[in-house]
């Protein structure tokens, strides 16, 4: 039995509206002198690059720009963001954009500092030590990518998603200004959403640190739940039930892009202590099948997820229940997520994201096979019972 538990942050946190007025001085304190910017083209085009550039010049720092993101990143656009990185040789690297460029960004730091490629850092703790200097800037509320342990790229040769998780990781840095998100179009918002309210009710819902099943002699960033995560957690849940409905239905609402943006923060805090799970597992494989994105194919999954889990955990998830407004039933906490995903858009069934039903039992092999993450699930499963809850959202 353990009874120990540990919780880990970026360095910094500096969140509010006009947050990313405050890099330069960020830089300063760093001692920067270059900086390269890791973001894609369409929020070039949008004019975030140009706001996260402008304090960095205003200090003083020559910066790049590495505008090859892409959504659900692959381990060639890693590559090719560290190209960029030792042709520049930045002191600082910052990630502006969704979980996807703050990832890129992540990758390019530990490149920069230990080289390899991203291959050889998959899995848990696998990175040797401190890696180059890495603020993370988002411009969605979801991933929590800016304050957590893990980069997540897609293995585009054996179609699957694969983690990177190290508590080396962490930003040195997390600038969250929720007016960056204003620009944040209505399906990005809910799927982002989503994600965040995965991560939320996965850490909340996890296996507990007690009972947390670490094999002797292996070393994880994820530990089960424990009071720390839960508080960020609880917090998490309760702002997307009150928010994430108002911020995709009305972009401007600030109130609620700033609730949706403190969630995806706190819930970021929670799963990369706490852990994701079961969820996470299954949607590895099918984002890596069909390139849905990785809040999409998470929130399409959470409700069958959580009716599995909840004989595991049924306490747990009547206080979600009652977290997003329902009675303190555990059942209601899963009809709550339905209602909820469907109200803002999230496909409902695999088969509207383009998998085939023959595909069911390779996805199923391929989820079962992510044992760190499945041990964080607070009910163990089968590779049988795997796939059948891919049958029920088929």
């Amino acid at each position: 039995m353990r009874t120990v538990w540990t919780f880990h942050s970026a360095v910094q946190i500096v969140f509010g509206q006009g947050a990313v007025g405050q890099l330069g001085d960020i830089a300063l304190r760093l001692k920067a002198k270059k900086a390269l910017i890791v973001t894609d083209p369409i929020l070039e085009k949008a004019g975030l690059l140009e706001r996260v550039r402008q304090p960095l010049v205003e200090a003083g720092l020559k910066v790049s720009a590495f505008t090859g993101g892409e959504p659900e990143p692959s381990m060639r656009a890693a590559l090719a963001c560290y190209d960029m990185a030792k042709t520049t040789q930045p002191d600082m690297l910052v990630g502006l954009g969704g979980g996807s460029n703050m990832d890129l960004a992540k990758l390019g730091a530990v490149l920069l500092k230990h080289g390899g490629g991203p291959r050889d850092y998959v899995g848990d703790d696998k990175i040797p030590g401190p890696i180059a200097s890495l603020v993370c800037v988002p411009t969605t509320a979801g991933t929590g990518s800016e304050v957590s342990a893990a980069a997540v790229v897609t293995d585009t040769d054996n179609h699957i998603k694969v983690g990177i998780l190290s508590n080396f990781l962490r930003s040195t840095a997390a600038v969250v200004d929720p007016l960056l998100t204003l620009s944040c179009p209505p399906k990005v918002t809910a799927d982002s959403g989503i994600d965040a309210l995965t991560h939320a009710i996965e850490a909340y819902t996890a296996v507990d640190n007690a009972d947390f099943p670490l094999p002797a002699g292996e070393r994880t960033v994820y530990q089960g739940k424990h009071p720390m995560g839960d508080m960020c957690a609880e917090k998490a849940i309760r702002l997307v039930g009150k928010y994430l409905r108002r911020a995709v239905n009305d972009g401007h609402d600030i109130e609620a892009r700033e609730g949706m943006a403190l969630a995806a923060l706190l819930a970021g805090l929670a799963f990369s202590n706490v852990g994701v799970a079961l969820v996470h597992a299954m949607e590895y494989p099918v984002g890596g099948a069909v390139h849905c994105s990785h809040g999409a194919g998470n929130g399409l999954l959470l409700p069958y997820v959580m009716r599995f889990n909840v004989p595991a955990k049924t306490k747990a998830f009547a206080e979600v229940a009652a977290m997003l407004g329902e009675d303190a039933v555990a059942e209601k906490a899963v009809a709550a997520v339905e209602k909820l995903r469907n109200d803002i858009g999230v496909p409902g069934r695999l088969r509207d994201i383009g998998i085939k039903q023959e595909q069911i039992r390779t996805l199923a092999e391929k989820a079962f096979g992510i044992k760190r993450i499945l041990r964080v699930n607070p009910r163990s499963v089968t590779v049988d019972e795997i796939e059948g809850i891919f049958k029920d959202a088929y």
